[in-house]
């Protein structure tokens, strides 16, 4: 098989490295462009792993860029996964690979299809979520399922907490799916649109604690953007702070934040005009 794989950030990097450590290898490698990288959040350089492996490389501005076409056409590429990566493949893409485009998506699809999955898995005080391993179409998150695995949420589960598990479950699905890409034996499951669900992007402003929020609704939007998110803020007698952690429950010397229903207590705060 000859696959090739785009990304830029960890996640696409941990899974490279879950390829190899089941034996596979990979064909060809792209990456963003080292000048575009500044304003990249989780930007990482995969430079060093190619190396390591004699993999060929492409750096890209952009993943619709004519040179990734004809590179995955000049190498015969079987499937290309692009995984971390968060501009939109276009049909010309699309259709080069021939078997297709594979991506990751940290939900269950068709459930929590969309941005922001990790902050709303919490926010909607969900039992499990997942890892969704899918063939890539003209849709958001769409395209058919090849696997999936389940992660578990515990209630006092944390973003910190559930990013560092959806990271293991992306490597797991990736080394239990590579050898059944290779021999052929993988499925693709259309998805079940009737229990289909879009979860929307957030922005900071959907991360404000207000006054009538109860100490659940607080609770949960405390844990569901903490690190490596930009925290929980409220406005109160010293001004704005971030928010990373609390209680429902009273600890002291803990900052009191009022709720409709009782008092929120914030252990772990920030100024927010004190980024140290």
């Amino acid at each position: 098989m000859r696959a090739g794989f785009l990304t830029c950030v960890q996640l696409g990097l941990a899974c490279m490295e879950a390829i190899y450590e089941v034996g596979g290898e990979l064909t060809l490698a792209f990456t963003l462009h080292d000048h575009l990288a500044v304003n990249k959040s989780g930007r990482v350089w995969i430079d060093s792993f190619c190396e390591q492996h004699a993999l060929p490389m492409i750096k890209l501005h952009h993943v619709n860029d004519g040179e990734l076409v004809a590179a995955i056409s000049r190498e015969k590429l079987d499937w290309l996964f692009v995984i971390g990566w968060s501009q939109i493949a276009g049909a010309e893409v699309l259709a080069t690979p021939r078997k297709g485009v594979l991506g990751m998506h940290p939900t269950l699809l068709p459930q929590g299809r969309g941005r922001a999955s990790i902050p709303w898995a919490i926010l909607k005080g969900l039992s499990q979520s997942g890892v969704t391993l899918f063939k890539l179409d003209d849709g958001v998150d769409t395209g058919a399922i090849v696997a999936q695995e389940i992660v578990p949420i515990a209630a006092d589960e944390t973003a910190t907490t559930l990013y560092e598990r959806i990271i293991s479950s992306h490597v797991s699905l990736m080394r239990s799916s590579w050898p059944k890409l290779v021999n052929g034996s993988v499925g693709l499951t259309p998805q079940d649109e009737s229990i289909a669900s879009v979860w929307p992007g957030r922005s900071p402003e959907d991360a404000v604690i207000l006054p009538a929020m109860t100490l659940t609704e607080i609770d949960r939007l405390v844990r569901a953007v903490t690190h490596p998110y930009p925290g929980a803020y409220w406005d109160g007698p010293l001004g704005r702070i971030v928010v990373w952690a609390g209680s429902m429950h009273e600890i002291d010397g803990a900052i009191p934040i009022p709720a409709r229903d009782g008092t929120y207590w914030a252990t772990q705060v920030l100024r927010k005009d004190n980024p140290s």
